[in-house]
């Protein structure tokens, strides 16, 4: 074949490779970032690192790919062999990391470094490669391989949530990209440079992709088993469901005792929602003082485990029920699990309750904007403001949109986190309530599985709501006029004057939770 006639096709494989090697180094950088939002739940720091890390180990790369630009070909596969193995390990080793020591963070940021110094060298390699195809003019070949790598960088960053992630999780996901990053850079010199490759050259890169597809389909086999185990590395109690969602990591932890209570534990994201053995004092607690007062139609955002909607349904005036919940998972194991569905009662199966999957800030602002008929009670049953993700709903924002869902003389009442370990933050939700419109009760009372826990009860008409039981409040076990009015005192040492408001441009509620839940 005339030299004219094979360099464009040759030139086609390698701008080829440099898009799907640019494509899987984002997958692999889009994983670390899900995957500290999972175990860390700080999307936005995990991020920051992230990419600050790897973008400056990519221009550490770029030199260090100097020398080795003496002998493309060798240096590209090798390098795409060690991507592969680096970038599709990555996920598992970090997750194992998170399991079994404190060292995730500084492993995180040795994993981004090594393939970023590794993404950084395959450019100047590439153009190397490139220019012994055909020679071109310098702007011209940067040109050509920019736009092959943005391109891969666009797919990269469609691919993973929208096929990867579902069809294969995060662990896989990564995986099968270091195969095909693999697969990408020995394509490149088996097809176009064989003949100029020595023998001693031949038997190491074979050696080298041999080693790395090897390693790779191990750990693809071992994969669910090392997930497994690591996960079970973090539970006190065995696990007995498991999954990850596009939103969270859900568990659910058992333990069962001889001649004692059997003890089921949820925890999302790692972090625990209920203990069988004492989460009907958390509820209780959150609701019968919401319900003293009209409570026909009731509202509940969040609580998709159904323990909430369990006490409201000890109403018989309660006759129309709305829970959203996030994670369409969760409620089907509220629904189906058959530890959590004896815990909530079967609360689902009521006809009184409809549940809608949603995200609570849209579905809130949907029927605000709709005037949607509202509520006699509201109540906010969400996960404590540790991301980026939860802190907006405990913003001024939200709160003023549900203000104009509580029917007058209504009620809304918020978990608003512990006033022992966390008093400027249970301050701040406090704060933002009573801004949004709303006058406020504060009140805590004593959950061993958390400790001392706080919620916030408002009236929507600025008045201080008293705290009392509902005339028809049914038999409780935990929760009486006594420990009520115990619960209005908070200790003078964890109250809190000076907390600021937080809202969604300036989440200061986020930076109160991190700070002081590290003291403890």
């Amino acid at each position: 074949m005339p030299r004219d006639s094979w360099s464009r096709p040759a030139r086609v494989v390698i701008l080829g490779a440099a898009l799907v090697c640019a494509a899987c180094g984002l997958v692999y950088e889009l994983a670390l970032i899900a995957l500290g939002s999972y175990l860390i739940g700080d999307t936005v720091v995990q991020a920051s690192i992230v990419v600050s890390v790897m973008v400056f180990a990519m221009g550490m790369g770029s030199l260090f790919a100097k020398p080795l630009q003496r002998f493309p070909a060798v240096a590209f596969v090798a390098v795409e062999a060690l991507l592969a193995l680096v970038g599709g390990c990555a996920v598992l080793v970090l997750y194992r990391s998170f399991a079994v020591t404190d060292a995730y963070t500084p492993m995180m940021i040795v994993l981004a470094a090594l393939i970023g110094v590794l993404i950084g060298a395959e450019i100047p390699l590439l153009m190397t490669l490139l220019q012994r195809i055909r020679a071109q003019e310098a702007g011209s070949a940067v040109a050509d391989m920019f736009a092959a790598d943005y391109l891969g960088a666009l797919l990269g960053g469609l691919a993973f949530p929208f096929l990867l992630l579902p069809a294969l999780g995060l662990v896989k996901g990564t995986i099968a990209t270091g195969v095909l990053n693999l697969v990408a850079g020995t394509v490149v010199v088996m097809w176009l440079f064989k003949r100029s490759l020595s023998r001693v050259s031949w038997v190491g890169i074979g050696t080298l992709v041999v080693a790395v597809a090897v390693v790779l389909s191990v750990v693809w086999w071992r994969a669910d088993a090392i997930e497994v185990d690591s996960r079970q590395q973090l539970f006190r109690d065995p696990i007995a469901y498991a999954e990850r969602t596009e939103y969270q990591e859900i568990i659910l932890t058992e333990r069962h005792r001889i001649g004692g209570a059997d003890d089921v534990r949820l925890f999302l994201n790692g972090d625990l929602q209920f203990a069988s053995q004492d989460e009907y004092r958390y509820h209780e607690s959150l609701v019968h003082p919401a319900m003293a007062g009209r409570h026909e139609r009731v509202l509940v955002l969040g609580g998709g485990d159904g323990l909430a909607l369990r006490e409201i349904l000890r109403y018989d005036g309660a006759r129309d029920i709305t829970l959203v919940e996030l994670d369409p998972a969760v409620l089907d194991l509220a629904r189906h699990h058959d530890s959590v569905r004896e815990l909530n009662g079967d609360a689902f199966a009521d006809e009184r309750v409809d549940a809608v999957a949603a995200d609570a800030f849209g579905w809130v602002r949907d029927q605000v904007n709709a005037d949607a008929q509202p509520y006699d009670v509201v109540v906010i049953d969400m996960p404590d403001p540790d991301s980026t993700a939860t802190s907006k709903l405990y913003s001024l924002e939200f709160y003023g949109m549900v203000h104009d869902l509580v029917a007058d003389g209504g009620r809304m009442v918020v978990q608003a986190g512990s006033p022992f370990f966390a008093p400027r933050s249970f301050a701040s939700v406090r704060e933002t309530v009573e801004a949004a419109g709303f006058g406020a009760r504060p009140y805590m009372v004593s959950v061993p599985s958390f400790g001392d826990w706080g919620f916030v009860l408002a009236d929507p008409e600025g008045r201080v709501p008293p705290l009392r039981l509902p005339d028809d409040a049914p038999d409780l076990r935990y929760l009486s006029a006594d420990v009520l009015e115990a619960a209005a005192v908070i200790p003078p040492d964890k109250v809190v004057t000076d907390a600021e408001v937080s809202t969604m441009l300036d989440p200061v509620i986020l930076e109160y939770t991190r700070s002081e839940w590290k003291q403890w």
